[in-house]
């Protein structure tokens, strides 16, 4: 207490701390401020994915002219909010890390989230969704009549996420760039077992009482006693049990641990001392304030993902790359309407495709008979809970045009693209604009209001919605309620359609690759399984029904990872050969110099031509024994046992050769080897 009453500490809420992006010195030095700086960023984007100027406002081309007219009128708009709620330093910030990790090579998602609606997100290639194709909305990502910090998560792939936060750390400093703290409290099945320990009693015993206790979520000791007969008799016959309820339901809901949130990151302008306590969770400075108190203290806080699917994307990019040259493959440029694709979809031969792959999304696919990827915008936001009630409307409305029914004539264009019914929010949005007049950031702040059942927000709406409908469109105060209350039973339901969009890019690219390139594809995602046998072994059956052979390794054929090896069977779409650096005992660097050996003076001819061309060091006794017993030298159609038992003194040999090359010195063996005369049928080998 007297330290405390020696602290003077005011917190200020609301007030953004949020780090300052310093313009690069060749901008400074034109004097150019952040605002024309960002403008001529977005110009530039705009040109190059739209292949539109500020020239083409004149052109003769109509289509060219509206369209010209249309993304610069928008830039300008986004543009104007975003400096006037003071968030161009947050749009800098975020378009740095990211250019970086793309001039890195570091695999990057489309977006996710309603970041995706925003134009000038996607000019600064923020997010790879064009919002003017899909139709997403600015306003539900910064809305200028509710002014909230935006917020872009990021997706990176798993691999190189960590690079892209320490070049945040390097750029902003260690001191003003944290983790966020996660309290993990005790629930009733954990404060059970915890308190079984303490008071000495068997793990058996402990673990038994916990499974007395109903597997309900968030379920509360007090509860869990009354629904729980089995836990009331062992309270009454035992006094020990009674104890531990009763003192359980003292400590419930405590904190009982620490950790680190999965993907939030924290930057600050000063050192984050000055705002908030810090401690180091796993080495790394972390706040000690959790994130929700982080932000209403005005920390930024930008979740960093690591998204598993963009390494499989990149690992199958790769191996395209490799085994098809002459396509220059890039994943970001592929059509988003080929027939391939969408036959794969419908087949349901979804394993592997993100967020396709369960049996009830397979089920879905071959009833929605797929042929646009809004399509598979539409069967991600409506596999929820809820939402699942209308695809039936959704299937029958696509099958059978006639019977589509629109809410109200107005509503037709807002409806068209799902069949009649209001999917997305932003379709909600929408339609609060046409038939109330509402502007854009007003439709928001309804729909957020009808999301959340804000009782007094809605009533104030209501009448605010009623009164507009009969003002702007001359829709009766009756008629105008009906309208209302079917916006609120489908705003209760409605998806992110830019979360959705952005999530059905993904899984197009998946499915594409799958349908195109499947043995490069299934290559990517066995690579990224390993470690999981279930799942490799659930890939593998997949390639099997593929008719892709999954093949063990060859020190000729292998890469690190998985490997699509080309192949002259008519019967085989291709195989796929196990990596070098996934044998046990390998590792990556020996499997790193053996490709790069391999890569440099040709395939390895037999065991005695490899040895002679590895390094001792990496290629040691265990990692030779480990490449054998695993097949790695079949090709030489020498027997393994033959190949172990020769294997030190062909080492022995490599050795000496080896020392004399340092030594300038050639011998018989230097000679053969020089002239490639190292059969491996020698004698002591046998055939």
């Amino acid at each position: 207490l007297d330290v405390a009453q020696m602290c003077e500490f005011d917190f200020v809420f609301g007030k953004n701390n949020y780090p300052v992006y310093t313009l690069p010195a060749e901008v400074a030095e034109k004097k150019q401020d952040k605002f024309a700086f960002i403008r001529e960023l977005c110009v530039r984007g705009i040109e190059s994915l739209y292949g539109v100027t500020k020239a083409d406002l004149d052109s003769a081309d109509e289509k060219k002219r509206e369209l010209a007219q249309t993304l610069l009128e928008r830039l300008d708009y986004e543009l104007g909010v975003i400096q006037k709620t003071g968030f161009l330093d947050y749009f800098l910030i975020v378009w740095d890390f990211i250019k970086w990790a793309r001039d890195e090579g570091i695999p990057v998602g489309p977006g996710r989230g309603s970041g995706a609606g925003c134009l000038v997100a996607y000019a600064l290639r923020i997010t790879d969704i064009n919002p003017l194709r899909f139709g997403l909305l600015f306003e539900r990502f910064l809305n200028p009549e509710r002014v909230s910090p935006p917020d872009f998560d990021i997706d990176f792939c798993m691999r190189r996420r960590e690079d892209v936060i320490q070049y945040v750390r390097q750029k902003y400093g260690d001191e003003c760039v944290s983790n966020i703290i996660t309290y993990g409290t005790f629930g009733a099945k954990m404060i059970v077992r915890d308190l079984a320990r303490i008071n000495e009693l068997s793990y058996d015993d402990g673990d038994k009482l916990a499974k007395m206790i109903p597997n309900e979520l968030n379920i509360t000791l007090e509860n869990a006693v009354k629904a729980s007969r089995e836990l009331q008799a062992e309270m009454n016959a035992r006094a020990i049990v009674k104890e531990i309820i009763e003192d359980g339901e003292v400590i419930e809901g405590m904190v009982r641990n620490t950790g680190k949130h999965a993907a939030g990151i924290i930057i600050t302008d000063k050192p984050l001392t000055e705002f908030v306590p810090v401690t180091l969770q796993e080495g790394a400075l972390t706040t000690q304030y959790d994130k929700n108190v982080s932000e209403k203290l005005g920390l930024l806080k930008m979740d960093f993902l690591g998204l598993k699917t963009l390494t499989v994307i990149a690992d199958a990019q790769q191996n395209v790359r490799r085994t098809h040259p002459e396509l220059n493959f890039d994943i970001e440029k592929i059509p988003l309407d080929d027939p391939v694709t969408f036959k794969l979809l419908n087949e349901a031969r979804t394993i592997g495709i993100f967020q396709l792959e369960s049996g009830g999304m397979q089920n879905l696919c071959r009833q929605f008979s797929i042929s646009s990827i809004d399509e598979i915008i539409a069967l991600i936001a409506l596999y929820r809970p809820g939402p699942m009630a209308f695809i039936p409307n959704y299937i029958e409305g696509k099958n059978n045009p006639a019977s589509i029914k629109y809410p109200h004539p107005l509503l037709e264009e807002v409806c068209r693209e799902t069949y009649g019914i209001l999917v997305y929010q932003e379709q909600v949005m929408e339609a609060a604009r046409r038939i109330a007049g509402y502007s854009l950031g007003g439709a928001d702040i309804l729909r957020r209001a009808m999301g959340k059942k804000d009782a007094a927000e809605m009533a104030r709406q209501k009448s605010v919605f009623i009164e507009g409908a009969q003002k702007t469109n001359n829709i009766p105060p009756k008629k105008a309620e009906e309208i209302f209350a079917l916006l609120e039973k489908f705003a209760q339901y409605g998806f992110n359609k830019s979360h959705s969009a952005a999530y059905a890019v993904v899984s197009y690219r998946t499915a594409y690759l799958k349908a195109n390139f499947p043995v490069e594809f299934m290559a990517g995602a066995l690579s990224n399984e390993l470690g999981d046998a279930d799942k490799v072994s659930h890939f593998i059956a997949e390639c099997t029904a593929m008719n892709i052979e999954v093949l063990g390794p060859d020190v000729n054929q292998s890469r690190e990872t998985f490997t699509p090896v080309p192949t002259n069977d008519p019967e085989s779409i291709g195989t796929i050969r196990f990596g070098l650096a996934a044998i046990k005992g390998v590792g990556d660097l020996a499997s790193q110099r053996i490709i790069s050996e391999r890569d440099k003076n040709g395939p390895y001819t037999d065991f005695q031509n490899f040895v002679s061309r590895m390094e001792p060091r990496l290629a040691n006794k265990r990692v030779l024994e480990c490449l054998i017993k695993t097949g790695a030298f079949d090709f030489t159609g020498i027997d393994r046992n033959h190949l172990l038992a020769s294997m030190e003194g062909i080492m022995s040999q490599a050795a000496d050769l080896q020392k004399d090359a340092q030594r300038g010195q050639v011998n018989l063996f230097g000679m053969l080897e020089a002239a490639d005369a190292f059969p491996m049928n020698l004698g002591f080998f046998g055939k």
